[in-house]
């Protein structure tokens, strides 16, 4: 075989990007967006669709129906229905670590079947199940501290995918919490979260839940060892037992740990860590939601996927969000894209999506090992709602980035003052409205001008409700596997943090003072002499 028969084409190869680099050269360079609307008056109708709970309008971008038709192009021609078909029937598309890519099999009934030849697959549903025990007898209260006191703070102990998911989903779901639990979460290994946490809360209400594949992430483990210091010096060490479950797939090492085999769960190598909240990684959001959310959450999820898996491609809501992703990162030069939700409980789904787009395709080679012939990965960002308006949308109105927006907003309150939350729609309409038209004063107040013409999805649904949520993550989710199909990179694995864990642990003894430093980086020599000469002044 010859190595283009080995290989997928660059996407810059593709008849259809080349007809788009001409399309946006001759048409839509200089294209107005008022003009378009100007120009087709069932603008709107043409560029929105709904899926599931959730409608996109799409309207407000600098696109076209031949640009339309052209990026739908693209996506077939890159192959991305087959590319569907193989993550559904779990095929190793995770490349570099040849593994399948089944988090949608996370979220799906048996009768979907799903991979189930793929192993752990069906191994699924039993883990559901005893979470689904555990976490009711923790509801119950018959499971309990060692004291006999019910467990009521939850706190999450973990870093990266075994953080962030619950994190926001828990911050989004706030509204359907089961009376009397809370949630905290420790990430950073820098010991403040633990400590403060410690000052506040009571440890015979406490169940610590700890999230590490292996059982031994550097930051996870090193929190998990001091709670359990904390908690044993307090409660003594057979409280252990009573007061810690663990998501992990090391026995050996939750033995030594003390982990109780009731309160174990497994995972599997299937799931990446950014893809993993479906799984018992959402423990500690499904004790403190109780476990018919969390199955609600799952049951949006598996609605988005089979839009996915079965909407015509020119209507298909994760392709179009990211075939107009890639519009603007290939063509138009994005460097960053904004995410602003208009209701605060999602004021963590920015930083999820962050880690969701950027650990993704944040790549520079392409599976075939070879580097990529285009810009890969937007910069993700954002704040919510009124909030952002009044530190960055400066930037956003007036600068001189082109910087595309998602809006995310309900229509209903979940869980405030449905006035107050009207407050917030009119905000957000509002400002889609201000980023497309812009102002020009009359006179000679060009400072107070706004140049307009700056690009906005909006995703609207009646309520952020645990099924809602559901389809808003497997949205975004989709959105990022199909743009890494188009520009042929494996979005399932991430190298690119092994480097700086291997440094870390090779420097903490140097900075601890037990061994000299044994790198022959001149800047970190001379940074670590000052910090070890700092530590020793502070100890005098």
């Amino acid at each position: 075989m010859t190595k283009s028969e080995l290989t997928d084409a660059y996407p810059t190869d593709l008849p259809a990007w080349q007809a788009l680099e001409e399309h946006y050269r001759d048409d839509m360079r200089s294209s107005r967006l008022r003009d378009l609307f100007v120009n087709n008056r069932d603008r709107f109708n043409r560029f929105s669709l709904e899926a599931g709970d959730l409608f996109l309008d799409y309207s407000k971008n600098l696109i076209n129906n031949k640009t339309h038709k052209l990026l739908v192009r693209l996506a077939n021609e890159a192959g991305v229905p087959q590319a569907i078909g193989s993550m559904f029937a779990g095929d190793p598309i995770n490349v570099t670590e040849q593994r399948p890519v089944l988090h949608v099999a996370l979220r799906a009934e048996i009768s979907d079947e799903i991979a189930h030849d793929v192993p752990g697959v069906e191994d699924v549903w039993n883990t559901l199940e005893r979470m689904t025990a555990f976490v009711n007898s923790i509801h119950s209260g018959e499971r309990r501290g060692i004291t006999g006191r019910r467990l009521k703070q939850i706190i999450n102990i973990g870093i990266g995918g075994s953080d962030l998911g619950a994190v926001m989903a828990s911050r989004a779901l706030k509204h359907y919490w089961q009376p009397g639990m809370n949630f905290y979460s420790v990430s950073n290994v820098d010991g403040t979260q633990l400590a403060d946490l410690m000052e506040c809360i009571d440890p015979e209400e406490t169940l610590f839940v700890v999230c590490s594949k292996t059982f031994t992430t550097q930051e996870t483990m090193t929190n998990a060892k001091a709670a359990r210091e904390w908690l044993s010096g307090t409660l003594g060490e057979s409280a252990v037992s009573n007061h810690f479950a663990a998501v992990s797939t090391d026995q050996e090492a939750m033995d030594h740990f003390g982990i109780n085999p009731d309160c174990r769960f497994e995972f599997w190598d299937w799931i990446g860590g950014r893809f993993s909240i479906w799984s018992s990684v959402g423990l500690s959001l499904a004790l403190v939601v109780g476990m018919d959310r969390f199955q609600e959450m799952l049951t949006g999820a598996r609605r988005i996927d089979r839009h996915l898996r079965t909407a015509p491609l020119d209507s298909n809501m994760p392709v179009l969000l990211a075939m107009i992703g890639i519009w603007y990162n290939n063509f138009f030069g994005a460097e960053t894209h904004a995410i602003l939700p208009y209701d605060n409980r999602l004021d963590r789904f920015p930083a999820f999506l962050q880690q969701l787009q950027m650990e993704s395709s944040g790549k520079g080679v392409r599976k075939d090992g070879q580097p990529v012939a285009c810009k890969t990965g937007a910069i993700v960002w954002g704040e919510a709602g009124s909030n952002g308006q009044h530190a960055f949308y400066q930037l956003l109105h007036q600068g001189t980035r082109f910087i595309p927006v998602d809006f995310i907003l309900p229509t209903k309150s979940s869980g405030a003052i449905q006035e107050q939350h009207d407050m917030a729609i009119a905000n957000c309409l509002a400002q889609g409205e201000a980023l497309m038209d812009g102002f020009m004063p009359e006179g000679t107040g060009r400072h107070r001008a706004l140049p307009g013409n700056r690009p906005s999805n909006l995703v609207i649904f009646d309520r952020l409700t645990p099924a809602v949520l559901g389809q808003l993550i497997a949205l975004y989710e989709h959105k990022v596997f199909v743009e890494g199909v188009i520009w042929g990179i494996n979005s399932f694995d991430q190298f690119g943090v092994e480097l700086g864990k291997r440094l870390a642990n090779q420097l903490l003894p140097a900075v601890i003072g037990d061994e000299r430093y044994g790198g022959d980086n001149p800047s970190t020599q001379a940074v670590l002499e000052s910090v070890i000469a700092a530590k020793q002044r502070s100890e005098t």
